[in-house]
């Protein structure tokens, strides 16, 4: 095992060094918007056994990198699983969030739209869409022992709320804490059916 991993020195983008921080936390951004592209493609493509994904909408993530549904298979096809959620348009947390942001319904919209992006993935073996109707107190975006934690701010959207690198280093850390209340969200989520979600769309028309 590394040295540097054994004894990180975390280090925000601000370059202020991580004193006293826990031994899981290795990096800091001010906001989601300052992670750069290449930290978001080296964790997805380095992955080789899961990536979770838990968001509202998350358009970002297919908006910064066009071939993310693509990527996504390709990594499923060498045996990483690939579980992906995201908030029910026609849920009750969503609409709240909507509200606390001052979009309205527009989150919905977004959801919907971001849902797009993945339609291909459904057939794929090792590839998983739900849908949760769940009040998120971070989105979490985890890559095998890598995970991006993204608080939510009240009445904030994501993109300007911090978000925290950790990386497993011990049992029942804060890595195991995010990770299991990802497991939580998603043993309560339905699984996306794209087919019965435009049905129900047209029936509210």
């Amino acid at each position: 095992m590394e040295e540097t991993f054994l004894w990180p020195v975390a280090k925000s983008r601000t370059g202020q060094s991580g004193v006293g921080v826990g031994i899981e936390l290795v990096g800091t951004y001010q906001n989601r918007a300052g992670v750069p592209r290449d930290v978001w493609l080296s964790l997805l493509q380095g992955a080789q056994e899961q990536i979770d994904v838990l968001v509202f909408s998350g358009t970002f993530f297919a908006q910064s990198n066009p071939y993310v549904a693509k990527m996504l298979t390709e990594r499923a096809s060498v045996g990483v699983r690939v579980r992906l959620c995201f908030g029910d348009p026609r849920g009750h947390a969503a609409a709240i969030r909507g509200r606390e942001e001052g979009i309205g319904n527009t989150l919905a919209a977004k959801i919907r739209a971001s849902l797009t992006y993945y339609r291909a993935l459904l057939p794929e073996a090792g590839c998983e869409v739900r849908l949760h109707d769940t009040t998120l107190y971070n989105s979490l975006f985890r890559y095998d022992d890598n995970l991006l934690v993204n608080p939510h701010i009240w009445g904030q959207p994501a993109s300007a709320n911090p978000l925290f690198h950790l990386k497993k280093a011990q049992s029942n850390g804060w890595f195991d804490n995010y990770a299991q209340s990802f497991d939580a969200v998603w043993a309560g989520a339905r699984p996306w059916n794209p087919d019965q979600e435009e049905t129900a769309a047209h029936g509210q028309d």
